[in-house]
């Protein structure tokens, strides 16, 4: 006879801890990951070093990740979120103009290059080679949030022109930002200038003209 009452089973499937405990294993071994990136670079990432770095069996990093590819669309997918918490947290913020805005998401991106050494690297996995499957690119992504955050904020809406003119900042910007940290951990800081100046020549041809916070024109498209 059971000495269980109501016949409850004798094991309760907890799912809740199970998936905690799952993702804190993924997040440790794309630590080891990004950790094998900085140190051996993208091209000599295996699961054998990830799991080695980790201190984990082979068939633990294989019972997440297949093959050394999915390794690193799962470090970029990190990375890419990191940015988009990064932009986000700054766009949580009434800026006064959309120069300040766009001067804080600037500070945010090169942060992220700063503190997320891994990114340096690998970024959002834009340049991975995955055979017939490529990475989406990012620079139409945070174009999307951006053109969101100043139609609220002032009203701006962007043509397609105009928007071709802010994915090209973003892009051009994410380019040299990506060249200033490629010997420098900190950022070339003539190459951020640099890239910061030209990414304003885009924004100013999908914003407008930059004014002071209290001219009623402050955002104004160009017309």
């Amino acid at each position: 006879m059971s000495d269980r009452p109501n016949g409850q089973p004798s094991v309760t499937v907890r799912h809740e801890p199970v998936q905690a405990r799952a993702a804190q294993r993924v997040e440790a071994l794309l630590d080891a990951a990004a950790a094998v990136v900085i140190e051996h670079g993208i091209e000599h990432l295996t699961t054998a070093l990830v799991a080695d770095r980790a201190g984990a069996s082979i068939g633990t990093v294989y019972r997440y990740f297949p093959d050394r590819v999915a390794v690193l669309v799962a470090l970029a997918e990190r990375n890419l979120e990191r940015m988009r918490h990064a932009v986000g947290r700054v766009l949580a913020q009434p800026h006064e103009t959309w120069t300040d805005a766009t001067d804080a998401v600037i500070g945010a991106m090169v942060d992220t290059f700063r503190e997320v050494p891994s990114f340096r690297s690998l970024r959002t996995g834009e340049g991975l080679d995955l055979g017939p499957v490529a990475r989406q690119e990012v620079a139409p992504l945070f174009a999307d949030v951006i053109a969101e955050y100043v139609a609220e904020r002032w009203g701006i809406e962007l043509d397609d022109e105009r928007r071709d003119d802010l994915v090209l900042a973003i892009g051009g910007l994410d380019a040299l930002v990506t060249y200033a940290f490629l010997h420098d951990p900190h950022g070339d800081p003539r190459y951020l200038a640099l890239g910061r100046m030209c990414a304003m020549q885009h924004l100013t041809a999908a914003f407008g003209d930059p004014v002071a916070p209290d001219d009623p024109r402050d955002g104004a498209p160009v017309t």
